[in-house]
C-alpha cells in the first residue's frame, strides 16, 4: 500500500492513498489554498457526506445546494466553497461518465506519458500545470509510470525535484518545496 504524506493528518492521507478519485479531488483543490488544506478536503467531504471514500457517481448526484453546504461548514472545505464544490461535481461526473466511475482508469491503461497527460488535461478543472504535476505525482508516488512520463510531466517529473506536491514525501520535502516555490516566485519578480 502506498503512504503518501499530502494531507499531513494519516487518515486523510491514507484516503488518499486507497481511493483514486480523492487524489484527483486533492489535486483540484490545491489551489489558492496551503497544500495540506487541500489534500485534507476528500476526508472532510466524505465525512460531512456520511462516507468511507468519494464515489463519483454519488458526489455527481448530490444536490448542488446541498454539495455546497458541505464544502461551506465550518471549517469550510476550500477558501471558495461554493465554486470549488461545483468543480468537484464536474469532474466527478465527466469520471463517472468517462471512466466508468474509477478514477483509476484514467491512468490504469495510459500507454504513455503524453497520452496520461492529455487524459488529465481533459479533465473539468485540469489545466497544462495541475496536469503536470498529476502525471509527476502518479509516477513518483503511485507507481503510475507509463513510457515517456517524466518527459509529459515537465520540470515536475525531474528525478530529486523539490517542485510541486508530487515531491513531498515528508515534513521536510514539504519545506524543501515549499522553499523553492518562493525562489521561483521571487525570480519572477525580478
Amino acid at each position: 500500500m502506498t503512504t503518501l504524506h499530502l494531507a499531513g493528518d494519516p487518515a486523510a492521507d491514507a484516503l488518499l492513498a486507497r481511493d483514486p478519485f480523492s487524489l484527483l479531488t486533492g489535486m483540484l483543490l490545491d489551489q489558492q489554498v496551503p497544500m495540506e488544506k487541500a489534500f485534507s478536503g476528500p476526508a472532510v467531504i466524505a465525512e460531512r457526506m456520511g462516507a468511507d471514500h468519494l464515489d463519483p457517481a454519488a458526489v455527481a448526484a448530490y444536490d448542488p445546494e446541498a454539495f455546497a453546504e458541505i464544502f461551506s461548514r465550518t471549517p469550510a472545505v476550500h477558501r471558495f466553497p461554493g465554486s470549488m464544490a461545483g468543480r468537484v461535481q464536474k469532474l466527478a461526473a465527466y469520471v463517472a461518465e468517462h471512466y466508468a466511475n474509477d478514477a483509476a482508469n484514467l491512468w490504469s491503461d495510459a500507454a504513455t506519458g503524453a497520452e496520461l497527460l492529455k487524459r488529465l488535461k481533459a479533465l473539468p478543472g485540469f489545466g497544462e500545470q495541475k496536469a503536470k504535476i498529476m502525471v509527476a505525482l502518479l509516477g513518483k508516488q503511485i507507481g503510475v509510470r507509463p513510457d515517456g512520463w517524466r518527459e509529459a510531466a515537465g520540470d515536475y517529473g525531474a528525478e530529486g525535484a523539490t517542485r510541486s506536491v508530487a515531491d513531498v514525501v515528508d515534513a521536510d520535502t514539504l519545506l524543501q518545496v515549499r522553499a523553492t516555490k518562493r525562489e521561483i516566485k521571487r525570480a519572477a519578480k525580478a
